[in-house]
């Protein structure tokens, strides 16, 4: 039994009150890594009424286990889950962005064709920060298997670099943006890899662009081990 499977068992047991202290016990925070086996033990198992709760506080790591949490209501067609999922794609806390694509690749894993479809729909979203979700969601080597998802998966990059390229000098700086910028310097590459010979002509496209943020996207993603 692995680590996720022993916090599970241990959440079950414990009375809804007390998520919240154990889970706050448990998270590695404050500290360099959360503790992410926790945060999916907990999205695997808490009942509807818990996820609010912990969607409904202020601490950061219970609101990252609500959200990723999100993904599985996601995933069984819960009503109201994905415009849940995409308001919290644009907060401000980076540990809770990270929970919303962990919580759209349980979509990519119970339902590929309906995360193909939401990517496309948040890739033409005007936030910068609900771009930089759908193509993280999406660019995870395990969910692009097969040539189909590998092309989604070039396509959404190619939709949001575009989208970035099109922004106006002024706001590259604004944090959102280059959170964006950030997302796009390794998703390119997790693309790529997943099929080459079709992704990389897509990518190579950018190569001779002019656009400084466009030109270190090309260099961030070409000095990956895996484009290599």
């Amino acid at each position: 039994m692995g680590r996720r499977q022993e916090h599970a068992l241990v959440l079950r047991e414990l009375p809804p009150a007390a998520w919240p202290a154990h889970l706050l016990a448990g998270s590695g925070l404050p500290g360099p890594r959360a503790n992410l086996e926790l945060a999916q033990a907990a999205a695997d198992v808490a009942a509807p009424e818990t996820i609010d709760a912990l969607l409904g506080g202020d601490e950061e790591y219970l609101v990252l286990c609500g959200v990723i949490a999100l993904g599985r209501l996601l995933a069984e067609d819960a009503p109201g889950a994905a415009d849940r999922l995409r308001s919290y794609a644009a907060d401000g806390r980076w540990r809770v962005r990270e929970g919303v694509a962990m919580a759209l690749q349980r979509l990519g894993d119970a339902d590929p064709p309906r995360l193909f479809g939401l990517v496309r729909d948040w890739a033409g979203d005007p936030h910068p920060l609900v771009q930089r979700a759908a193509v993280a969601g999406l660019c995870e080597p395990r969910l692009l298997k097969d040539p189909k998802a590998a092309a989604e998966a070039v396509a959404a990059c190619a939709a949001v670099t575009g989208a970035f390229a099109a922004r106006p000098a002024a706001t590259r700086r604004d944090e959102d943006v280059r959170a964006l910028r950030k997302a796009l310097g390794y998703c390119w590459s997790v693309a790529v890899a997943a099929d080459r010979a079709a992704g990389l002509p897509v990518f190579e496209r950018y190569a001779a662009s002019a656009d400084p943020d466009i030109a270190w996207i090309v260099r961030e993603n070409r000095g990956k081990a895996r484009m290599r």
